[in-house]
């Protein structure tokens, strides 16, 4: 906005799209890097590397109404890690939230690989979306002509976590099951509960449900090693079922094996129960473990990074790099 040297400022009025394209380019121009090099749009029906127009309607109910699902799936040397496994779940959470998919889900999986593809993109994540579409900015979507499907790149060089965190335990009310149980847009509590712990100087929190028991990380799944060598995770029922940590568990029982774990199970745990573990890590996507090492005021263990915790990482940091649930992306 221009000062019309009176104290008001002017609004500047766009009539045409080329003069709006222009403003974004200004945007852009300034970036080094194009941190998403690739956008998948089903209302232009293509998909788009000019970051200039990755841009979705304001009339659309995920972001007027926060009618949408998304889910995401990393990109690890030029491969995508649990795409279907992934894609299912982002299925499952659409079906919840009474959203139909404009595709069947080979197109949908077909998109997201040509997209990555399109992108040149070799290490990162993709994050993708089905919303109840354009159309209104009533409540109910009956009017929208169709759901609209979204889809990004992200450009990102994740590498394995290995050091250790400090969390606090959230005073930000959870969401109710039905909603913490699918993959939605509606992410304010999650918010919330990172900027809480960072205001106190800590990486993130931990939810407790209203029975006193554990539930999980704002946008993670949390685990912890027991003083006898046990995995331990709280149940799934009020909190999102993770990828990665039900890929956790398939891959555990090798540390059994190895005499690092003796037992995998899930359990409710009350806040001094999980405190008084030997280690504890955060399990998720972009991590894939991120170790632990303090809780509120209290250390985990020794406060240092734990053997088992390691040796979790490693397992799923091999997986991802090397393991099967990958599926090449046929660049050109």
């Amino acid at each position: 906005m221009e000062d019309d040297g009176s104290g008001h400022h002017r609004v500047p009025v766009y009539s045409t799209a080329t003069e709006v394209v222009e403003k974004l380019k200004e945007k852009w121009s300034s970036v080094k890097k194009q941190p998403y090099p690739a956008m998948y749009s089903s209302v232009f029906g293509g998909i788009i590397l000019d970051p200039t127009v990755m841009v979705i309607p304001i009339d659309d109910h995920m972001v007027h109404r926060g009618h949408g699902v998304f889910d995401t799936a990393m990109l690890l040397d030029g491969y995508l890690y649990e795409l279907d496994v992934h894609l299912d779940r982002f299925l499952r959470s659409a079906s919840k939230a009474k959203i139909t998919s404009p595709f069947p889900r080979e197109t949908l999986r077909s998109i997201l690989i040509q997209m990555t593809a399109a992108s040149k993109c070799k290490r990162g994540s993709i994050r993708y979306w089905l919303s109840a579409g354009p159309g209104n900015f009533l409540l109910s979507p009956a009017d929208c002509p169709e759901a609209a499907f979204y889809a990004v790149v992200i450009d990102f060089d994740y590498s394995q976590c290995k050091e250790g965190v400090q969390v606090i335990t959230s005073t930000i009310p959870m969401k109710p099951p039905l909603f913490a149980t699918s993959k939605n847009v509606n992410y304010l509590p999650n918010v919330l509960s990172v900027m809480e712990a960072e205001e106190k100087g800590a990486f993130a929190s931990i939810w407790v449900d209203d029975q006193g028991y554990i539930a999980e990380g704002p946008n993670v799944n949390v685990a912890f090693i027991s003083k006898g060598k046990e995995l331990l995770l709280p149940p799934f029922d009020k909190i999102l079922s993770g990828c990665t940590v039900k890929r956790l568990v398939a891959l555990a029982p090798k540390l059994i094996e190895k005499g690092l774990l003796k037992a995998i199970r899930t359990a409710h745990m009350t806040i001094d129960q999980a405190k008084d573990s030997d280690e504890m890590m955060f399990v998720g996507s972009g991590l894939p473990v991120l170790p632990i090492v303090q809780w509120d005021d209290q250390l985990i263990g020794d406060g240092k990074v734990g053997e088992a915790t390691l040796a979790l990482s490693d397992l799923l940091w091999e997986d991802m790099i090397a393991g099967p649930l990958r599926i090449r992306v046929p660049y050109t």
